[in-house]
């Protein structure tokens, strides 16, 4: 099985978070959001791992390139790394990967996180996964015939189809046939919104006899924006709690008078003092907190915060904080004091 994770868009609506960092490194209770998805599939899918392929921008640089092998090999599978030079839409994110387009593979987007049970129909040739929503006219959706296959796609209807919206991930019993496919949009420069869509190759597919199923995810969590990234991190957090699988508070950090209350991930040479921390907060390693109250928020690695009474923020790398406002948002490197 491979896994083939288009990632190359920086993530605008996250700024200033994703001006330094692309947004699927942002981590989610101390995890790269990335790294998280991975993870996630590999565990869900009870099926040996061959190959992760990451399709990622120019300028990512090298250092996240060593970052997303890692992320691979750790799961004992080989990592692949392309580079998708101009943003041209999903079908072309994923055949900037044709090289490792071939047998079984799940493409996922890296900008969700889910939980849930795969359960991959054999007799299908693809599985879409999808979840429930309130609004269905804010996503794209499935529509289904009386067999239980997926009969079209639809973006952003305006009038009811579905309530079953496309989450972004997508699973091809040979991901090969999905390539030629995407290939013939390329040729036959077939453009939507400016883009190569992989609609268009799914379209294809089901155009020749191709049978798609529905694959529901019990939770789907988005990383958007700033507000829905901190539920996302609050919500993953206490999912952590839960299953009780991970370590959350890093056992080298130093506290000095401080409570933290569950849950909370605390990195490592974390210092606390005089603070109260939590429940549903992420504090990188090595950040500095001080005579402070937090609860809801996202802080990434070395920051250092004072004097502070936040909820739903979320401050970045090495940034400084040092006020009374509540609610805020300050990318990497920034200081407000």
């Amino acid at each position: 099985m491979k896994i083939i994770v288009p990632m190359a868009g920086r993530g605008s609506r996250l700024r200033p978070h994703t001006l330094t960092v692309p947004k699927p490194l942002i981590p989610i209770a101390g995890k790269p959001i990335v790294q998280r998805l991975v993870e996630d599939i590999a565990k869900v899918l009870n099926e040996p791992l061959d190959e992760v392929a990451f399709v990622i921008g120019k300028d990512f640089g090298n250092q996240v390139e060593k970052d997303l092998t890692k992320i691979a090999e750790d799961l004992g599978a080989k990592a692949s790394i392309y580079i998708q030079d101009e943003p041209l839409g999903t079908g072309h994110a994923i055949m900037c990967a044709k090289d490792s387009l071939s047998g079984p593979a799940v493409v996922a987007y890296a900008d969700t996180l889910f939980k849930a049970d795969f359960n991959l129909d054999k007799s299908a040739d693809a599985v879409i996964w999808v979840k429930q929503v309130e609004n269905p006219s804010a996503y794209g959706v499935v529509k289904m015939n009386d067999n239980g296959n997926i009969t079209d796609l639809v973006e952003k209807p305006e009038e009811f189809v579905s309530d079953l919206a496309v989450i972004g991930i997508y699973y091809f019993k040979d991901v090969a046939v999905l390539k030629n496919k995407l290939q013939s949009v390329l040729d036959e420069n077939i453009i939507r919104g400016g883009e190569y869509q992989i609609n268009d190759g799914i379209e294809k597919m089901k155009q020749d006899g191709a049978i798609f199923k529905p694959g529901q995810v019990d939770e789907w969590m988005d990383c958007g924006n700033k507000n829905v990234t901190v539920e996302t991190n609050s919500r993953m957090l206490n999912f952590i709690k839960k299953e009780n699988d991970e370590v959350l508070v890093n056992p080298n950090h130093t506290n000095e008078n401080s409570t933290i209350i569950s849950p909370c991930y605390i990195g490592e040479n974390v210092v606390l003092k005089n603070s109260i921390i939590g429940p549903n907060v992420s504090v990188g390693n090595g950040t500095v907190i001080e005579n402070s109250e937090i609860t809801h928020s996202l802080i990434q690695e070395q920051a250092e915060i004072k004097n502070a009474k936040l909820n739903n923020s979320m401050i970045g790398n090495h940034a400084k904080f040092n006020g009374n406002f509540t609610s805020i948002s300050i990318g990497d490197y920034s200081a407000l004091e």
